[in-house]
C-alpha cells in the first residue's frame, strides 16, 4: 500500500516536486551570493565614508545579512507552497525549548544593541569582559569575538559581556606595570632605588609622564621589598613588564648586591 502511494506521488507530482527542489537549491545558492555581494558593497560604502568605525560597520553588516537571509528562506518556502503565516504558527507551537532558545538569542541581540550605543569598547581594544581577556576582533549580532594573548579565538555572548564587569585597557593613553624587587638588609635602599629609576627610565616604550614609581613597598625579614612601576601603552605592556624584571636583575647584579637571605636564629642549648 505504501509503495503504491509513493509510486502514485512520483508518477503524478514527482516531476513538479523535483523541479521545486532544484529551484529551491538554485534560489539558495544565487540568493546567498547576492546577499554576500550586497553586504560587501554596503560595507565598502560605509568604510569609504569614514564616519562610522569598523565595529559599527561589522554590526550593521551582520544585521543586514541575517535579515536578507530570513527573507530568502521565506521565499524558498513559498516555492513549496508554505505560507509565511503557517510557518510562523509552526514556530510558535514548537514548544518551550525553542522559546527558551530564542529568548536567549534575543537577550544577546538586545545586549549587542546596548553595547553599540554605550560603546564601552571597539574593535582593536584590549579588554577583559565575560571572563575573557584579549583583543576585540568583532562585535557581532549576538556575540563578541576576542583574540586572547595566547592566540585563541574566543566567542563570548553579548549578554554575558554586558551583564558582567568590562575592563578596557586601551581606553587610556597608558597603564601601570607592577613589578617588585627585594634587596638585602645590608644594601643601601636609597642607592638601590636611585639605580632602578635610572634603569627603568631607559626601557623602550616607558612613558616619561608620569615618571616610573620606585618606592619601598614593605619590609620583610630578608630586606625591604621595592615596588617598581613604570607606565606604558597597553600595546607594549608585556614588553615593558619583562624588560623591567631584566632591568632589576641587571642593575642589582652590576651593583654587586648580595642575594636576600632569610635570617636564621641559632638556639643555644
Amino acid at each position: 500500500m505504501n509503495m503504491e502511494v509513493v509510486w502514485n506521488f512520483l508518477s503524478t507530482q514527482g516531476a513538479d516536486f523535483a523541479l521545486k527542489i532544484v529551484g529551491a537549491i538554485a534560489a539558495w545558492i544565487i540568493g546567498r551570493w547576492l546577499i554576500g555581494f550586497a553586504v560587501g558593497l554596503i560595507g565598502k560604502a560605509l568604510e569609504r565614508g569614514k564616519k562610522i568605525d569598523a565595529t559599527l560597520i561589522n554590526y550593521l553588516k551582520s544585521i543586514i545579512s541575517v535579515g536578507l537571509t530570513v527573507v530568502l528562506i521565506l521565499a524558498i518556502l513559498d516555492i513549496f507552497g508554505v505560507q509565511t503565516t503557517s510557518f510562523a504558527a509552526l514556530l510558535a507551537g514548537a514548544g518551550l525549548a525553542i522559546g527558551a532558545a530564542w529568548s536567549g538569542l534575543l537577550a544577546h541581540f538586545a545586549a549587542g544593541i546596548f553595547l553599540q550605543v554605550l560603546r564601552p569598547y571597539k574593535v582593536g581594544d584590549f579588554i577583559s569582559a565575560g571572563g575573557t581577556v584579549g583583543t576585540v576582533k568583532e562585535l557581532g549580532l549576538f556575540a563578541t569575538t576576542i583574540l586572547t594573548p595566547d592566540n585563541v579565538t574566543t566567542i563570548v555572548g553579548n549578554n554575558k559581556v554586558f551583564s558582567d564587569n568590562i575592563q578596557n585597557f586601551s581606553n587610556e593613553p597608558f597603564r601601570r606595570v607592577d613589578c617588585v624587587a627585594k634587596v638585602a638588609n645590608s644594601v643601601d635602599v636609597q642607592d638601590a632605588m636611585a639605580r632602578l629609576r635610572v634603569a627603568v627610565v631607559a626601557i623602550p616604550n616607558v612613558v616619561a609622564s608620569p615618571a616610573p614609581d620606585v618606592e619601598i613597598l614593605e619590609f620583610t625579614p630578608e630586606g625591604p621589598k621595592l615596588c617598581v612601576r613604570p607606565y606604558t601603552h597597553t600595546d607594549h605592556y608585556w614588553q615593558v613588564y619583562f624588560d623591567t624584571h631584566k632591568a632589576v636583575v641587571n642593575t642589582f647584579g652590576a651593583a654587586g648586591y648580595p642575594v636576600p637571605e632569610t635570617p636564621v636564629a641559632h638556639r643555644t642549648v
